[in-house]
């Protein structure tokens, strides 16, 4: 296995760093550090982006030839991990003899310590690994006064209580913040404007992190069933098919079939991926679909409503204003007037 151990900051100095034990390239833009890598030990691409209040965002999108482990020290200061596994399995421990615990595909994890002993990240060769890891520094000494910075909030919830010892939480699945994580990676502005909606995006993913942790302790006691990896990978690809078909005609008895379960367990995993049932997620995919239609197509309202696989245009003005507030037509006139204005 190859090791490589690094201090947690700053970004620039860590990417540096692991471009001297992986080889690659490194580029920048404005506090946004990304290493390719194409090479006898790996292929794909690692970036890491410094944001303000001590946050930073680092991305693993990465094929290794060889197991590696990835020891990161804490130098002196403990921060709050926010981890999520998109693809693949990422594997954790405080320090390289600790325990190690797995996040599967669509976890979330959050872990922390005041040992100061470090975290380890652990990548199995041969396996295509898509994770994301948040951290928030707290500088040593500094006290939470009022409760209402992030920080603040997240040292009272993850850190007060947790005496000397580690805090870790493995959490259930959430699809939402792969989504998320996939909407950042089609950002195509540079500089300034990246930043900052990169910026953006990072502390959503944060809200539904911290809030996925608040839901799945109020469920803990009464948790009616669980999915397996498995299970959760198809419920995966059932979302897929209807984003991917929105004008095919689908029923919860057909989606069963094809996805292997049950009616009860599919709707149990888009309730937990999306918190929303089969037919709630449908409306949304189609009406989503219609959006990007009327403002990037010449399509006309009647031909829109066809291709999301509707027949009623009545009961889609209903649900596009609903979701949109305002009528298709409006929002189709307000587009034609923006790109007359552009």
């Amino acid at each position: 296995m190859k090791s490589i151990q690094l201090t947690s900051n700053p970004v620039s100095d860590m990417l540096k760093h692991l471009h001297t034990h992986m080889g690659g390239q490194i580029t920048r833009d404005a506090n946004e550090h990304i290493l390719e890598i194409d090479n006898e030990l790996g292929n794909g691409t690692i970036r890491g982006i410094s944001f303000k209040d001590n946050i930073t965002y680092f991305e693993f999108n990465m094929i290794f030839k060889e197991d590696v482990s990835i020891a990161i020290d804490p130098s002196g200061q403990s921060p709050i991990y926010f981890a999520y596994c998109s693809k693949g399995k990422l594997t954790h421990s405080f320090g390289s003899e600790g325990d190690k615990r797995v996040l599967e595909n669509f976890q979330t994890g959050i872990l922390t310590n005041k040992s100061f002993e470090g975290h380890t990240l652990y990548f199995d060769k041969d396996i295509l690994l898509q994770s994301s890891l948040i951290s928030v520094y707290l500088p040593e000494g500094q006290k939470a006064n009022t409760g209402n910075t992030l920080k603040e909030k997240l040292t009272a919830t993850f850190f007060n209580d947790m005496g000397a010892g580690n805090f870790v939480y493995i959490g259930s699945h959430n699809l939402k913040i792969a989504e998320l994580i996939q909407q950042m990676g089609t950002i195509s502005q540079i500089g300034l404007v990246r930043n900052l909606l990169l910026e953006g995006y990072v502390h959503m993913i944060l809200a539904l992190e911290i809030q996925q942790h608040s839901d799945d302790l109020e469920k803990m006691a009464h948790t009616s069933g669980t999915l397996s990896s498995r299970e959760m990978d198809s419920v995966v690809e059932v979302s897929e098919f209807i984003k991917n078909y929105p004008e095919t005609q689908l029923c919860i008895k057909q989606l069963s079939h094809k996805s292997g379960l049950s009616p009860s367990k599919l709707q149990e995993g888009f309730k937990l991926m999306h918190d929303r049932t089969v037919s709630d997620y449908i409306r949304d995919v189609r009406v989503r679909k219609s959006e990007d239609l009327i403002k990037n197509t010449d399509l006309n309202i009647s031909e829109v409503v066809y291709s999301i696989g509707l027949t009623s245009r009545s009961y889609f003005s209903k649900i596009f204003k609903k979701k949109y507030n305002c009528s298709p037509k409006q929002y189709k006139n307000q587009q034609q007037r923006l790109a007359a204005i552009a």
